[in-house]
This record gives C-alpha cells, sequence and structure tokens, in this order.
C-alpha cells in the first residue's frame, strides 16, 4: 500500500504545530505573574531625617520577606504581605535598600535609591586682609562645608548687594558635598568700607522641596593707597635756644587720608603736630622751641603711616645760643653842649657794630662820642652783633635814644595839626609838645570862643570842631602851633548803601561792598556765617558764595552790622550720580528713570529719543520731589539712546544717556507650544521649548509625577505631562507642556467575514485594523475585474454583495501615516463546498489528532481536487498555512502574495486563532 503523500505529510505538521502552540499558550495564562514592590521608589531625605518605606508583594502566601539597609532602624510593622520599617538618622549620601520575599521557591526583589541633603547652614568667607592697597588684588574665598548634593547647590559672591561672580555645580556626582568658590577681586577706592559676603543657595525644588539659602556674615575691606614719594617736610636750618620755628610735612596721594597717622619730633623731643586734611593731601603744622640741652646739630622727623606702611623725613636742625649786645651812653639826659660817649659790646664772639662802625675785632667793643645838640635829642644809636652758626651768619641789634635839654616844640606827632575826639563820651584830651623839661601846653580859640581843657575828663560834642591855637612853654622858651579839632562818631548802614538782598550768578565777577555813613569813614567788612575769611573786592562768583554775609562797618568810635543774604544762581549741569549715562529699564517693575540737576533757579529737564526705536519718544521721569505726581509708568519702553536737555533762565545742557531694556521671562504658544509630538523610535530630543526675555532666560523641563528614564530612542513611553521653567535674573515663568509619540502603521488584523469562504452569488466582508498614531488612511486594492465593491466611511471594510469569480483573488490592505507604510494581503476564492478546520484549544486536541490521517486523505483526494478556495494572510505570523502540490506558502509582508501552481490547482487549508 502506498505512504501517505507529501502533502499530507506537511498537512499532518502543521496540524502538530498549531495544537503545540494552543497548549503552550493555555499554560501560559495558567501561571500568574508574581512582584515585590518598595515604596517609596526613590526619595530625598535630609540629612540626619528620617523615613518610612513599605516592601510589600502580591504572593498570595509568601514564606518570608524583610528589608535589607544599612540605615539604623526604628521602627517595623508587619502584614501578611507587607512590612513598612522607620528609618532614622539618615547620613549617608546615598544608599540602595533592598526589598525581599521568598515565593515559590523564587526570590522576589525590590530596590529602591535613597539619597540624603543637607542645607546650607555653614556658609564662610575667609578674613579679608586688614588693609589692602587700592589697584592690586585680593582674593575672596567662600566655603559651604557638608552642603548637598552639591549639583543641586550654587554660590554667588557679593560686594554688597552686587554679585562679583555666581557658580552652579551641576553635573557633580550625587554623592559630592560641600562647595568652595574662590575669586581674584583688584581692589578699588571706593571699596573702602565696602561689605563682602557670601550667598549659597540649595536648590531642591526640582525634586519637589524648596530652595534653601544662607548668606556668610559680612566681611569690611579697608584700602589704601601711600604713595611711594616720602613726605615734604619744611623747617628752619638754625634755631635758637628759648626761640620757635615754624615746621610744616606736606603728604599728597593719600587715600583715605583721615586714617593716616603722623609722628614728628625734633631729636628726642615729640612735637604735637595740627593735622589738616583737604582732599587727599595731609598737611602737619606744629611750633618747635629748643632748649639750652638740644643746642648743637639735631634731626627733625616727619613719619606718615597709612595701612601698615610708612613713608618718612628727615632734615637737620642746628640749635644755637646768641645774646643781645649791650648799648649804653655816658649822658643819656645831657644838656645842650654837653659830651656823651656810646659803648656797644656783646658777650659773645660776636662783631659787634656802632652805628655802621665795626669794632676791631670779634668781641671787642664799638664806641663813639658826640656834642650834644638840640638836634640830637631823642636821637638813636644803633648796635648790631653778627655771629657766624653752621656756615650761616645770624645777626641781632639794639638801639638807645639820647635825651637833650631843649626848648620846646610842638611835633605833629605829639600834639597833631589835626585832632580827632569822638563825640559822646567823656575823654580826656592832650597835645603835649616836645622839649626838655617838658613844656606846658594850653589852647584856645583865636575869635576868644571855647578853650579846650587839655589833661581834664569831659564831655566831648560836635560843637567843640574847630581851630585852636595851642602854645607849649618851658624854661627854655616856648612854641605855639594852630590845630584842627574833628569830632568823630559811630557808623551807621541803611538799605540804600547796604540791601539786604543781592543776587549774583555763577561765573561773573562781582564784590559785596556795604557803604557806612560815619566819622572817620568807616571801614566795612563781610564775613560769611560759619566762616572767618573777609570778603574783599572782586572776585569770580561760585555757587558756594551763595549764603548770609554778617557786615560790620567799624571806625574808631564804634561799629554797625547787618545782614546780607547772597543768592548766586547757575545754569543747569548734569551729575553722573544723579543722571547716570546708562540705565536699564526692567519690563513691569514700576520704576522711572531718575535724572537730578543741579541749577537755580531749578531746571526743567525731558528727555527724547535722538535714533532707532527710540527716535522722538519721550522718556517718563521720576519727579525730583517725592510728594509729586509721578508720570504714568509705560508698559513698553523703546531701549536706545537718549538726550536730556536742563534748561533754565541762564542756560541749557544736554546729555546722553543709553537705556537697556530687559524683562522677565515668558513663555507662549509660539515659544513652547503646549503639545508637542515625538515620533517613536527617533533619536532622543528636548522639548521644544524656550522663553522671550533679557537677559535670555535658562530653561529647564522636568516630567510630572515619575522621571523620563534616560534612553537613545523615543518610546511611547515617554509621552505625559512635562513642566518647563523659565528663569533670569528678573523672576521665572512656568509652563505645562503635553508630549504625544506619534508612530508608524502596523496593520494588526485583516480578517474575512465568513471565515470560511464564500459560494457564487454569495457575500463577504474583509476588515482591516490599522494600529497608528496619527490615525492612518486605509486604503484597499482589489483583484482586476472585481465590481460592486462597497467601502465603510473610513475604508476599515470592504464588502462583496453577489460574488462573483471576479472577486476571487488577492486583497491587498494598505495603512499610511505621515510616518510610513505598511500592508497586509488575504486571499479569496470564490468555488464549490468549503472544508472547515477549526482548532479550539487543548479540550479539542484529542480528536483533531484522532481524525489527521482521514483529514489529511480528504484534502489531497477530495477537496483540493474539487478546486475549492482557501484565504491565506500573507504575515508573518503564521496563523495561516497554504498547502499545495509544491510545498508551503507563507513568510513575512515582503513575501506578499501566494502564487499558484502552473497546473491552476490549490490545495488550502485556513487555520484560525480563537
Amino acid at each position: 500500500m502506498p505512504g501517505p503523500s507529501p502533502g499530507l505529510h506537511r498537512a499532518l505538521l502543521g496540524l502538530w504545530t498549531a495544537l503545540g502552540l494552543g497548549l503552550l499558550s493555555l499554560s501560559a495564562v495558567t501561571q500568574e505573574p508574581f512582584w515585590a514592590d518598595l515604596q517609596p521608589r526613590v526619595a530625598l531625605v535630609e540629612r540626619g531625617g528620617s523615613l518610612w518605606l513599605n516592601c510589600s508583594t502580591n504572593c498570595p502566601r509568601p514564606e518570608r520577606g524583610g528589608l535589607e539597609t544599612s540605615l539604623r532602624r526604628n521602627g517595623t510593622q508587619r502584614g501578611l504581605r507587607w512590612l513598612a520599617r522607620q528609618l532614622v538618622d539618615i547620613r549617608e549620601p546615598e544608599t540602595q535598600p533592598v526589598c525581599f520575599f521568598r515565593c515559590a521557591r523564587r526570590t522576589l526583589q525590590a530596590r529602591g535609591l535613597i539619597r540624603t541633603f543637607q542645607r546650607p547652614d555653614r556658609v564662610e568667607l575667609v578674613p579679608l586682609p586688614a588693609w589692602q592697597p587700592v589697584g592690586e588684588n585680593f582674593t575672596l574665598s567662600c566655603r559651604v562645608p557638608g552642603a548637598g548634593p552639591r549639583g543641586s547647590l550654587t554660590l554667588t559672591l557679593l560686594r554688597g548687594p552686587q554679585e562679583l561672580i555666581r557658580r552652579g555645580f551641576a553635573g557633580e556626582p550625587p554623592r559630592a558635598r560641600g562647595a568652595v568658590l574662590t575669586a581674584t577681586v583688584l581692589a578699588r577706592r571706593e571699596d573702602h568700607g565696602a561689605n563682602f559676603s557670601c550667598r549659597a543657595e540649595l536648590d531642591l525644588r526640582p525634586h519637589g522641596l524648596g530652595l534653601f539659602e544662607n548668606t556668610s556674615a559680612p566681611r569690611e575691606l579697608r584700602t589704601f593707597t601711600l604713595p611711594p614719594e616720602p613726605p615734604r617736610l619744611t623747617a628752619p636750618r638754625l634755631l635758637e635756644v628759648g626761640s620757635e620755628g615754624p615746621v610744616s610735612c606736606v603728604l599728597d596721594g593719600l587715600f583715605p587720608v583721615s586714617e593716616a597717622g603722623v609722628y614728628l619730633a625734633l631729636g628726642d623731643q615729640r612735637l604735637s603736630p595740627n593735622v589738616t586734611l583737604e582732599g587727599d593731601a595731609l598737611m602737619v603744622t606744629t611750633t618747635a622751641t629748643a632748649s639750652a640741652e638740644q643746642e648743637g646739630a639735631r634731626q627733625l622727623v616727619c613719619n606718615v603711616t597709612l595701612g601698615g606702611e610708612s613713608r618718612e623725613t628727615r632734615e637737620n636742625v642746628t640749635v644755637y645760643s646768641f645774646p643781645e649786645p649791650h648799648l649804653t651812653l655816658s649822658e643819656p639826659n645831657a644838656p645842650e653842649g654837653t659830651i656823651v660817649t656810646v659803648t656797644c659790646a656783646a658777650e659773645t664772639q660776636a662783631l659787634v657794630t656802632l652805628d655802621g662802625i665795626p669794632a676791631a675785632a670779634p668781641g671787642q667793643p664799638a664806641q663813639l662820642q658826640l656834642n650834644a645838640t638840640e638836634n640830637d635829642d631823642r636821637r638813636g644809636f644803633f648796635c648790631d652783633a653778627t655771629l657766624e652758626v653752621d656756615g650761616e651768619t645770624l645777626s641781632k641789634n639794639r638801639s638807645v635814644e639820647l635825651r637833650v635839654l631843649y626848648a620846646p616844640r610842638l611835633d605833629d606827632s605829639d600834639c597833631p595839626r589835626s585832632w580827632t575826639w569822638p563825640e559822646g563820651p567823656e575823654q580826656t584830651l592832650r597835645c603835649d609838645a616836645r622839649g626838655n623839661p617838658q613844656p606846658s601846653v594850653h589852647c584856645t580859640r583865636p575869635d576868644g570862643g571855647a578853650v579846650l581843657a587839655l589833661g581834664l575828663l569831659g564831655p566831648v560834642t560836635r560843637a567843640l570842631a574847630g581851630t585852636y591855637r595851642c602854645t607849649a612853654t618851658n624854661d627854655q622858651g616856648q612854641a605855639v602851633k594852630d590845630v584842627t579839632l574833628t569830632v568823630e562818631y559811630a557808623p551807621a548802614l541803611d538799605s540804600v548803601g547796604c540791601p539786604e538782598r543781592i543776587t549774583w550768578l555763577e561765573g561773573t565777577e562781582a564784590s559785596l561792598s556795604c557803604v557806612a555813613h560815619g566819622v572817620p569813614p568807616p571801614n566795612v567788612s563781610c564775613v560769611r556765617f560759619g566762616g572767618a575769611e573777609v570778603i574783599e573786592g572782586l572776585m569770580r562768583v561760585a555757587r558756594e558764595h551763595a549764603g548770609t554775609y554778617r557786615c560790620e562797618a567799624t571806625n574808631a568810635r564804634g561799629s554797625a552790622a547787618k545782614n546780607v543774604a547772597v543768592t548766586v544762581e547757575y545754569g543747569p549741569r548734569f551729575e553722573e550720580v544723579s543722571c547716570p549715562s546708562n540705565w536699564t529699564w526692567v519690563e513691569g517693575s514700576g520704576r522711572l528713570f531718575s535724572c537730578e540737576v543741579a541749577g537755580k533757579p531749578q531746571p526743567s529737564v525731558e528727555c527724547v529719543g535722538s535714533g532707532g526705536t527710540s527716535e522722538g519718544m519721550l522718556l517718563p521721569l521720576a519727579p525730583p520731589d517725592p510728594g509729586s505726581r509721578a508720570p504714568r509708568i509705560p508698559s513698553d519702553l523703546a531701549p536706545g539712546t537718549y538726550i536730556c536737555n536742563a534748561t533754565n533762565r541762564h542756560g541749557s545742557m544736554v546729555k546722553m544717556v543709553t537705556v537697556s531694556a530687559e524683562s522677565p521671562p515668558q513663555m507662549d504658544e509660539s515659544t513652547c507650544p503646549s503639545h508637542q509630538s515625538w515620533l517613536e523610535g527617533a533619536e532622543a530630543a528636548a522639548l521644544a521649548c524656550s522663553a522671550r526675555g533679557r537677559p535670555s532666560p535658562q530653561v529647564s523641563c522636568s516630567r510630572e509625577g515619575a522621571p523620563r528614564p534616560q534612553r537613545l530612542r523615543v518610546s511611547r513611553e515617554d509621552a505625559g505631562t512635562y513642566r518647563c521653567l523659565a528663569t533670569n535674573a528678573h523672576g521665572t515663568d512656568a509652563r505645562i507642556i503635553t508630549v504625544g509619540v506619534e508612530y508608524r502603521p502596523v496593520v494588526a488584523e485583516l480578517a474575512a467575514s465568513p471565515p470560511g469562504g464564500v459560494r457564487p452569488g454569495g457575500n463577504f466582508t474583509l476588515t482591516c485594523r490599522a494600529e497608528a498614531w496619527p490615525p492612518a488612511q486605509i486604503s484597499w486594492r482589489a483583484p482586476p475585474g472585481a465590481l460592486n465593491i462597497g467601502l465603510s466611511s473610513n475604508n476599515s471594510t470592504l464588502s462583496v454583495a453577489g460574488a462573483m469569480g471576479s472577486h476571487g483573488g488577492e486583497y491587498e490592505c494598505a495603512a499610511t501615516n505621515a510616518h510610513g507604510r505598511h500592508t497586509r494581503r488575504i486571499t479569496v476564492r470564490v468555488a464549490g463546498p468549503w472544508l472547515w478546520v477549526a482548532v479550539g484549544g487543548a479540550a479539542g486536541g484529542a480528536a483533531l489528532l484522532a481524525a489527521g490521517a482521514g483529514l489529511a486523505f480528504y484534502v489531497q483526494s477530495t477537496a483540493c481536487k474539487k478546486g475549492e478556495y482557501n484565504v491565506q494572510e500573507a504575515e508573518s505570523s503564521g496563523e495561516a498555512v497554504c498547502l499545495n502540490g509544491a510545498g508551503a506558502e507563507g513568510g513575512s509582508e515582503a513575501a506578499g502574495t501566494s502564487e499558484v501552481p502552473a497546473g491552476g490547482e490549490v490545495f488550502a487549508i485556513q487555520l484560525t486563532s480563537a
């Protein structure tokens, strides 16, 4: 008996394969997966804090379970399939607890991650130098021990509120703790007295915690400038014992000059300096007094100390002793015709000279004789002594007067021709005559009027003014002289000669003069309140001349005073401090540009754009008076260059101001779309999210809930909600982003209904289902000549009513979207009776095996020979198997359509899965 044909062998092999797959499927369904879970899986805890961990499993009856960790435990709670344990005093930077259960001879595990953080409780700025020279670098060093993780830490070095340098430590390993920031800073004059500090920020907001900040104690910097040149010392080279000499010491270019120390000494004697500060200059003055103990060569020392450094100058001073010479007369009061001897002598080895005639040698006296006459009365004799000290010739002199007895003389010095007496108070009136013996004097009017009571106390009135004849008499004779009496009275100031208010213009020449009435003509001087300098003559007017002056008129008889208010007006003037050349406007801050201008009267100020976007635009200014109404705060201000013009009645002045505009971060749909799409399988990329703002904001995005795993390609698991945060110096802005993942189409199902086939004139339906995003467009390719084909609204279903032979053949379903195209094919034959073979599951497997031989024989001898049709899916799943005389046709999509043998016969069996 011949053996079974090769076609039957192939059919039986296919049946056994399908049956084995069905049994394996049922076995897999009966198994239930078990797992262990640890919550929280990832935790961030403050160093020294505590945490509850929950370890659980879905195993119905676990044999045992536990939580493995090196951390200290405080309490444990248990259940049948769970345990909870409190971990305390967590200090390790990173630990990985393990939750485990023993279930059905298997160990189930779940591993967690606990990391600690420490706040920046200690922020230390290394002490600054006691004094720092201006123009030299010094080091700022800040350390924050223990704070971390370092990757979330930011350190900022500050000068007052100003940021000098800011550094973050992103990318540091999670276990890294503590940080150090060092910067080199150039010392400036304006840094004197400035406070430097360090601010630490631990930003754990991306981990659901807050921002922890701390700032170090401020440290004050003291800067100084000490010029390399020594001070200029001025002092007398020679100093006589018992005398005083002026000493001055000057040093320019000191900063801060008020902090400088001065040491001034002559030999071993320390001098008491009078210190005067003017700008960056230090002037020291004093008086040096020489004593006998210091006689000889001595050093004068001036030492200036600042910032731990000093500059010193020394000068030589010679202390010497040189008494005055002696001058004597043989007859001090000699009658006319007497011989008088005059002698000049010195105690030291000085050379004396008497009235220009030197002595014979140093140390010897000089003499002369004369016959006293009337002309010698009150004659002075001059004795001069010279002494050489340290290469310099010094001189001293003395004089004496000779009195000679002679007849009266009325000289103008003793009895002036014009007498001046004060009006009002009683006076003692005198007219003295020169003569020996002293003459007596009386004065009367030539017309027989009043007589002046010389030498007696009496009242003086203006009626006494006039001309008198005065006669002087002694035993040598008499002298007569006419004199004129003037009566004086105190001055007076009126508003015509001395107005109460005066206005000057800065830069012009003016004088502050007041005219007063009085006899003698008063002398008028004006002094500013609080000062001592008298204002005299023409001066160039400056604004510091404004103020109140006290003008006082004085003569010999009294004084009168008056206050004069001087106002100095001047044109506008810009100062950088009150009207800066560069200004930054922050959008939404509500702050206006402040431009205060010096000038009197108060100038009006207007700033107008001079080019670019600001051309012709007015820059709103903050009012100079806080109580004034401020202009409207602009919502948008054009940056650029503005010309500020200040004007009053004395002129105008312009200044260029550069305005820059900055703004806080802002994100919207155009810069950060709220819905974004990625393509599955594409290279992983960041969110398309940016922000507007000046300076340019930093944008960071993180996934809400579970963090996005790091992977090289986009997965559908990356879809979800993300939060993007934009930050710059003026604030932050946040935006929620929904991310969808798109993927290429796959025809997941292509099936025929009824599944067995169709007779001529019957109906059948083909259904095509595709998985894709965005949803795929479905299209069909039917056999040539197939008519009366109907499609559903979305093309997912193809239906035929009244099937004919032309409807038999291969149908292709194609799914297409923007990311690609995928096809599957199915073959439909319109023919005689159908043969159905259904494999239900494991329960019908035995019957299927028993009927296998009969089925194979029928397929070979009857069904296939009758030309019945087959529905075949050309796909890689292997659910449909085609048998023909040559072998099985199937495979992947690329295989496409099964070919018909040359003989035209197709033997087919279709297997459909449950």
